[in-house]
């Protein structure tokens, strides 16, 4: 009866202990529950985290940014084209003005001065041109006239010439007719003076001899100045000729001549499109007296005073659009960045100095890297090569109509985020 008293309170402890577990057929302690619950909860837990972040690292590998970008933009030089005295400026620093605005005026008197100059040599020319002009027909009749007359003329001094040389000819054989009759008029005097003298003949022959040998030398005389005359009409007749056929010569030199007249008037044509180039400078640099804006921005770097003396080509001040299709921001994104990068792609750009995101996107990519684009480029043709990610330069242009207000400025610092995937 002990020990079946002794057994029984333990096989009741026994009972006890299993049935103050969490349900039929629980072998194991709380402890080791409690243990098993938890493990169960983070791996639930883990695996729901790694499910969470999986759109979120697709959400943030589709981009790609940089802290090394800015915003840049043209700056536009504004400076003189001629030399002058100042007599105006009408900005300041920090002006907004719209393109077209009247910024610096220069003294335009002596620009006046040389634009009536000009306009006066340009109405001189004009006026020889045309006469130059006209001259050409003037000329191409008068040597069609020229030519004709002396073509003329030289056949009449030809039919002259001939005339005179026949009247020459007629000349010569009446003085050989007078000479011939003086002598047989002188012979009849020798030969009836011996036998007047003895009576042989009547005197009255005699001194009809002698008369008609007196009027044989009168004729002689006579076909003698005659003959000289007509030799003189020959000469004459030769010098019309001569002058004829030179005048002929000179008037087949026409088309010579209207060449000649036409250089004349091209030239002076010349000379009009040299005057009138001339009037139109002057003109330009009297309008160059009044330098205005070339485009609508914000005045800067203004160095110019009233009373100063420019010159061509000096930097007077400068403009700076503000307009966003004027600035674009240049992102230097490392090149391990840039494998799925491609123009046209979106962009976010925060601006640090408003806190502010604009929407943009990427306009193109740069040709080489920045530092191949420094002043002193990179030499790795050493033995103490260090490979360093290098960055290349990206040009993300803004969406229009995000500035109105024009706040954004050239230089400012900005970070992009460029959406790749």
């Amino acid at each position: 009866m002990a020990n079946t008293t002794i057994e029984t309170p333990k096989e009741v402890k026994h009972g006890d202990a299993e049935s103050g577990g969490t349900g039929v057929g629980s072998g194991q302690p709380p402890a080791r529950r409690g243990k098993a619950f938890k493990r169960i909860l983070l791996l639930v837990l883990g695996l729901t985290a790694i499910l969470a972040s999986i759109p979120l690292y697709r959400h943030f590998a589709a981009w790609e940014s940089t802290d090394d970008a800015e915003i840049n933009g043209y700056i536009y030089p504004v400076s003189s084209r001629i030399s002058g005295y100042v007599t105006r400026v009408t900005v300041d620093d920090n002006q907004y003005v719209e393109a077209g605005t009247v910024l610096v005026e220069l003294d335009p008197e002596d620009y006046k001065v040389a634009l009536a100059n000009a306009r006066a040599n340009l109405v001189n020319d004009e006026a020889i041109a045309a006469a130059q002009a006209t001259t050409v027909p003037l000329t191409s009749v008068n040597t069609s006239s020229q030519l004709s007359g002396a073509q003329a003329d030289v056949n009449n001094s030809h039919a002259g010439l001939a005339a005179a040389q026949r009247q020459f000819d007629a000349a010569q054989a009446s003085l050989q007719q007078a000479v011939a009759n003086d002598l047989k008029a002188q012979d009849d005097v020798s030969r009836y003076k011996p036998l007047a003298a003895k009576d042989e003949i009547p005197q009255k022959q005699y001194i009809q001899a002698v008369d008609s040998q007196k009027a044989t030398a009168a004729a002689v005389e006579e076909a003698r100045a005659s003959a000289a005359a007509a030799e003189q009409v020959v000469e004459q007749a030769h010098a019309k000729l001569a002058e004829a056929q030179a005048q002929l010569q000179y008037a087949m030199t026409r088309p010579q001549q209207i060449s000649v007249q036409r250089s004349r008037a091209r030239a002076a044509e010349a000379e009009t499109e040299r005057a009138t180039a001339i009037f139109l400078q002057a003109q330009l640099n009297l309008e160059y007296t009044t330098i205005v804006a070339p485009v609508s921005g914000v005045v800067g770097q203004r160095s110019v005073q009233p009373g100063q003396n420019v010159s061509p080509g000096q930097q007077l001040m400068t403009i700076v659009p503000l307009d966003s299709q004027n600035i674009w921001v240049t992102a230097n994104f490392k090149e391990t960045q840039l494998t799925h990068m491609r123009a046209g792609q979106p962009a976010k750009i925060s601006v640090d100095t408003y806190g502010r995101t604009y929407d943009g996107h990427i306009l193109n990519i740069a040709a080489a890297t920045g530092a191949l684009y420094s002043l002193l480029p990179p030499e790795n043709a050493t033995g103490n090569y260090v490979k360093v990610v290098q960055r290349i330069p990206v040009k993300i242009v803004f969406e229009k109509g995000q500035d109105p207000e024009h706040l954004l400025r050239p230089g400012m610092s900005v970070e992009p985020n460029v959406k790749v995937q």
